[in-house]
């Protein structure tokens, strides 16, 4: 019988900003619809509806920022699969893991792509994802800055506002939302997916930190 290995794979500070990051998504998606198309009408003056729906958004927003500061310093300290170099195919290997799991995912090949931390194809998805991320912080500051002024604000966000219109900033950062809840779909799917596949308790790992690897190493 095969013995399984138990790996280490997702530290704290990783395991902490996913968890971050989800907690913020919900409230983001929330409280942005709300704030763009209020569903709840206030009954008197002292529910102040709006103004908790847009308190928790900008609080959300602010651990959003710590969440992806945490997560990019930790790219450099962490371990080998927390390292941003896990984000790019700089190998030729993972050029071939890559194309490998293009194929998968595309239903061209049943050569499900294995590694003990990011592929190299889920690797370069989540620093699209960061990037994506990136513009939502900076979209959202540069909306939150209308109402503040400083060298901060413009620093986070406010520069935008000279590039593009203020509406058109709005429509985009409400627009990304739905990119991101339709990446949390699928990511749960595929993760939940590779887990019934491969049996290494991925699902779990991000709880925990442990990953379960047999017969590849």
């Amino acid at each position: 019988m095969q013995q399984s290995k138990r790996v280490y794979t997702w530290e704290f500070p990783v395991r902490l900003t996913h968890w971050i990051s989800i907690a913020c998504i919900i409230a983001f998606s929330i409280t942005g619809l709300y704030i763009g198309n209020p569903f709840i009408h206030a009954l008197s003056a002292d529910q102040y509806i709006m103004g908790w729906m847009r308190f928790i958004h900008f609080v959300a927003g602010y651990a959003f920022l710590l969440g992806m500061i945490i997560r990019i310093y930790w790219s450099f300290m962490g371990n080998e699969y927390a390292s941003w170099r896990a984000w790019f195919p700089f190998s030729a290997e993972r050029w071939r893991d890559l194309i490998g799991g293009i194929k998968f995912y595309a239903l061209l090949s049943k050569k499900a792509p294995f590694a003990i931390g990011h592929t190299a194809t889920a690797g370069l998805t989540y620093f699209i994802v960061f990037l994506i991320f990136g513009f939502e912080i900076v979209s959202g500051f540069a909306l939150y800055s209308v109402n503040h002024s400083g060298f901060l604000w413009t620093l986070l966000g406010g520069w935008l506002t000279g590039l593009l219109h203020l509406q058109t900033i709005r429509l985009l950062h409400h627009l990304v939302m739905y990119v991101i809840l339709a990446f949390v779909l699928v990511h749960i799917y595929i993760a939940w997916w590779l887990d019934s596949v491969e049996k290494n308790g991925l699902m779990f790992s991000i709880f925990g930190g442990y990953k379960f690897i047999s017969g590849k190493e």
